[in-house]
């Protein structure tokens, strides 16, 4: 099979040097392996993704040397793809409506109802409600309990960072308790999570090896468990470590002094940018 990944940015602000890390490593192991190399646009947050935004993606993506394939895939023009396997899994009573906010969320968890099991950082408070009752506004939950009873096999993933290298399986107590009741729809009808989208995507673009940043490592737990729940086929996974600030806090779209662009605007090269994140 074909060496392929992707990277996949979110338009919501300037790439930084973390994100020229991640991209620039994908793309050399592809490169390395005569394989491919994807560029996808995650932009389901329609609240905060701005054309300017994905525009300077490509721009800086160019710059330092990275090519992809064509088309690009816009997580925004698919929302019925991932609204059908979400109702997939409604269909099995494996999701419910929660209107809940965060303000009632932390209220919950600080004082817990009697008879209602709590769901790692979810309380469950609307674990009992019907998908007939979703109104607008109401986020649609993993109901995690049922998810692990529907399983027929407890799914794992082969890890080849150098972090977590090795073969892991779910944890079914670990995931009920780090993770719980996971929102996989937002609050906006049709739109569903960074974590769902992914899933359905890497299995379209039959994405056999992901390379992201290790502070998403325990997300790809959850993953395999949405990719055995919907028969997906599940990639490797390639955690890398992160590109710090000088105090070691790891580089967020904020961080404007480390964006790419400023770099090329006070006359760095590609080359500079590869020395500056180690490649």
């Amino acid at each position: 099979m074909t060496f392929t990944t992707r990277f996949a940015p979110s338009p919501t602000g300037p790439l930084h040097l973390g994100h020229a890390y991640s991209a620039l490593l994908a793309y050399d192991m592809a490169q390395a392996r005569a394989g491919r190399f994807l560029l996808r646009i995650e932009d389901t947050d329609t609240s905060r993704a701005r054309p300017e935004w994905e525009t300077q993606i490509y721009d800086d993506l160019s710059w330092l040397g990275i090519r992809w394939e064509a088309p690009v895939l816009r997580q925004s023009q698919h929302l019925q793809r991932y609204n059908d396997a979400l109702m997939q899994l409604a269909a099995r009573g494996l999701i419910y409506p929660c209107s809940c906010k965060r303000r009632d969320i932390r209220a919950a968890l600080a004082a817990p109802q009697e008879g209602v099991a709590q769901s790692g950082p979810y309380p469950g408070t609307c674990r009992a409600r019907a998908m007939s009752s979703r109104i607008p506004g109401d986020a649609l939950r993993l109901n995690m309990g049922r998810a692990l009873m529907a399983l027929t096999a407890l799914p794992s993933f082969t890890e080849d960072g150098p972090s977590h290298a090795g073969h892991h399986t779910l944890d079914p107590d670990r995931i009920q308790n780090d993770i719980g009741d996971a929102v996989l729809g937002r609050k906006e009808i049709e739109t569903v999570s960074y974590v769902m989208a992914a899933v359905i995507d890497d299995a379209r673009q039959n994405i056999t090896h992901v390379v992201r940043g290790q502070d998403l490592y325990q997300t790809t737990f959850l993953q395999i468990l949405l990719q055995a729940l919907l028969a997906l086929p599940t990639p490797i996974y390639h955690h890398h470590a992160l590109i710090r600030d000088e105090a070691g806090k790891r580089l967020a779209k904020r961080d404007d002094a480390r964006a790419i662009a400023k770099y090329r605007a006070d006359g760095a090269s590609p080359g500079d940018i590869r020395r500056l994140v180690g490649l």
